[in-house]
């Protein structure tokens, strides 16, 4: 899995964003109160799920350093988002009961029980399983103590002209006050001694982030035989060259989490671009919520630290060197195919393929003859919704395109066909959410280049965040005017369309592109349109739309007609949705729950949830798309969509479900579903004490089903002409 700006999605949120939405749940006295899970325990869950991977030895061992990195990257995100908000939310008295009814102070005080114990454990997977087996497979990480002289005499010339210039020590004196730590840098803390005072005195040395944080050693060793060592091992054993003249006394690595979150208060501001610019500028000075510091670092040291940073002793983290192992993503990449997972190069929607040999595949017509359900990666991006959209910029016969873009790649083939349908004079509309996290400086760039181009960019409606994936092309045709649209669960981003698992539909249906129509007329006008025919869209009718087919399906089971619920998505935790579930169960509906990460609900509590399978799938490929199905007796409803069951989701996003209407794709989707529940399949299920057990091998010992290879080979082996559909 590429590291570079992709993790595991882990769906985070403020808790402004969770704890203060439009939506209040009327509790239902009849269910019990201890029927949820804590939410911020679930996802620490999902993230040990993470980590299991990383542990494996039937994982190819680059995939598991690259696993490691992804657990370290993520749980960088839960402290700068999640933990800051609970913090924030003491500090300021907003202490509103978690979605478990227990106090925030409670919640975070499990939150640090758990972060340090994987944390730990996450040292531990690395030092004595994945580096050794590295080893094991001729890439070595080593110290500056094992180097030889000839070695030493290498490094230290690397170390002259590619190091110590950029390099900037910061004394700490009367003259020079502590100086300011940006977050998730690498920083060495230095003691030196005066030789003739005796006076000691400390430094700090941050670690140039932009430089490779694995050195290679030896350049003339072969691919099969690689050596390392890291940046900081390097700079800490030259600290002389630093300090010339002082006595070096001692050195230790450490690391500052900060809070990271961003607000705008867009109903008090008359630029929000130019206000989430100011706010991303004192994101960097957010308050420490996290120091990381290596388990050999003195006390002396600690205190000052602890104190000029202004943390708390549950705020410190003791682990072995190294730290930051997210820096394992660089090392991830080494061209070494024995050691990755084999390699699955995506195939062409068979739908989409030219018809006639030595054609050239058109989209329209593909989509005109009937729908399309793609399913990436397994099915390839860039010969479907990235071709339908280079194909809209350059037919004449397109008249506009209306897109959202909520992630996208640094390089986008999307943004540039946007810009060249524009500079042809196409009308193009461009939603461009800029209060995506993290995400937002990048997205700021791609308006204002898109506005440049001539394209209209908006940014959505006050409040709330676009996070639906919606493309619909107009296009002039001998009949009149037709709709050519996109509704998937994913970014429109070519690279993470490469690692993560998503769904999407495209469709010449009429009653699809008049909904678009209307939805994008609401998005950047001042429209407020309530009804839709194939869609659900929140924050309107969503939740409401799905509790109704919930309700649907109860009333079936009550009355004895074929009844079932199956839902795949990344998270749930609105308590509405879940008592609607408890309550189908207790009707006796199969409920079946495909969750990749947070869950709070309890499945398999008699009474209760009896009736309720949980579920879920990590892998090489993130698992990503949403799936909401319904029995109906006998007719089944089917959607796809962007939607999570978080409150963000249903309040304060606009998300957009689309029903699925041909029998092939929802028999697909059903088939789908079918695999990941079967016994056969590695999975982890979860209990109802909020437990999850690993399921990857048979009684025999022998390793079970990986869905996602599974999954490869059956859409590479279908027929290569015409519609599987």
């Amino acid at each position: 899995m590429d590291g570079e700006n992709i993790m595991l999605d882990s769906g985070m949120a403020s808790d402004f964003d969770d704890d203060f939405a439009p939506f209040v749940y009327e509790n239902d006295p009849t269910l019990p109160e201890d029927r949820y899970l804590d939410r911020e325990l679930s996802w620490l869950a999902f993230n040990q799920r993470v980590l299991e991977l990383a542990e494996d030895p039937d994982v190819p061992i680059l995939e598991r350093a690259n696993f490691l990195a992804i657990f370290a990257s993520n749980l960088d995100e839960f402290f700068m988002v999640r933990v800051a908000g609970l913090k924030r939310r003491i500090l300021t008295g907003l202490a509103v009961p978690t979605n478990v009814g227990r106090a925030p102070l409670d919640v975070l005080a499990d939150v640090s029980d758990k972060a340090h114990e994987l944390q730990a454990r996450h040292a531990r997977a690395y030092q004595d399983s994945v580096k050794p087996t590295l080893a094991d497979a001729g890439i070595e990480i080593v110290s500056w103590e094992s180097l030889d002289d000839a070695d030493r005499v290498q490094m230290r010339e690397i170390f002259s002209r590619r190091i110590f210039p950029v390099l900037m020590p910061l004394a700490v004196d009367p003259a020079h006050p502590f100086p300011y730590i940006s977050g998730l840098s690498l920083n060495l803390s230095v003691r030196v001694r005066h030789p003739k005072t005796g006076k000691e005195q400390f430094a700090r040395l941050k670690v140039p982030q932009m430089l490779p944080r694995f050195m290679r050693i030896d350049q003339r060793e072969s691919v099969d035989q690689m050596r390392f060592i890291m940046l900081e091992d390097l700079i800490a054993n030259h600290l002389g060259d630093l300090f010339p003249g002082m006595e070096v006394l001692d050195h230790h690595i450490f690391r500052v989490t900060r809070n990271e979150d961003v607000e705008v208060d867009e109903d008090e501001t008359e630029n929000l671009l130019q206000a989430l610019e100011k706010e991303l500028l004192r994101r960097r000075f957010g308050p420490p919520i996290r120091l990381e510091v290596t388990d050999d670092m003195d006390e002396v040291t600690l205190g000052l630290l602890v104190r000029e940073l202004d943390v708390s002793e549950q705020e410190v983290y003791r682990l072995p060197a190294p730290l930051d192992l997210g820096g394992l993503f660089d090392l991830s990449k080494i061209d070494r195919p024995d050691l990755h997972y084999p390699t699955h190069v995506p195939t062409t929607a068979a739908a989409l393929m030219a018809r006639e040999p030595n054609a050239k595949p058109d989209v329209f017509a593909a989509v005109a003859r009937r729908d399309v359900l793609l399913h990436h990666p397994y099915e390839s991006f860039a010969t479907s919704v990235q071709a339908f959209l280079e194909q809209a910029a350059a037919d004449p016969n397109v008249l506009a395109i209306k897109q959202t873009l909520y992630r996208t790649s640094g390089d986008s083939p999307i943004v540039e066909a946007l810009i060249d349908a524009a500079e042809s004079g196409k009308q193009v509309l461009a939603l461009v959410e800029i209060k995506a996290r993290f995400d937002e400086q990048n997205n700021i760039s791609w308006a204002r280049k898109l506005e440049k181009a001539g394209v209209h960019v908006v940014y959505g409606l006050v409040g709330l965040k676009t996070h639906c994936k919606l493309a619909l092309v107009i296009r002039n045709e001998p009949g009149g005017l037709r709709h050519y649209s996109h509704i998937g669960t994913g970014n429109y981003n070519p690279k993470t369309s490469r690692v993560y698992e998503d769904l999407g539909l495209l469709t010449a249906d009429d009653q699809v592109g008049k909904d678009l129509t209307r939805l994008f007329n609401e998005l950047s006008g001042y429209a407020i349109e309530k009804k839709f025919k194939r869609l659900l869209v929140a924050p309107l009718h969503l939740r409401k739309g799905l509790l109704k087919r919930i309700q649907v399906e109860t009333q079936n089971a009550q009355e004895g007609l074929p009844s079932g619920i199956r839902i795949k998505l990344n998270s749930i935790v609105d308590e509405a949705i879940i008592d609607a579930l408890y309550r189908a169960s207790n009707a006796g509906v199969t409920v079946d729950l495909w969750v990749r990460g947070i869950c709070g609900l309890r499945p398999g509590v008699p009474g209760l949830s009896e009736n309720i399978r949980v579920r879920s799938i990590l892998g090489r490929y993130l698992e990503h798309s949403r799936i909401f199905s319904f029995v109906n007796n006998g007719d089944p409803q089917v959607y796809i969509g962007s939607a999570d069951m978080m409150h963000r989701n249903l309040d304060r996003r606009v998300e957009t479900l689309v029903r699925l209407t041909d029998p092939g794709q929802i028999r697909e989707l059903d088939a789908l579903v079918d695999q990941a529940f079967d016994e056969n399949v590695s999975a982890w299920s979860l209990d109802s004490d909020g437990v999850w057990s690993r399921h990857s091998k048979d009684e025999a010992g022998h390793p079970l089903v990986d869905l996602q290879n599974r999954l490869m080979q059956q859409i590479t082996h279908r027929p290569r002409t015409g519609s599987r559909r």
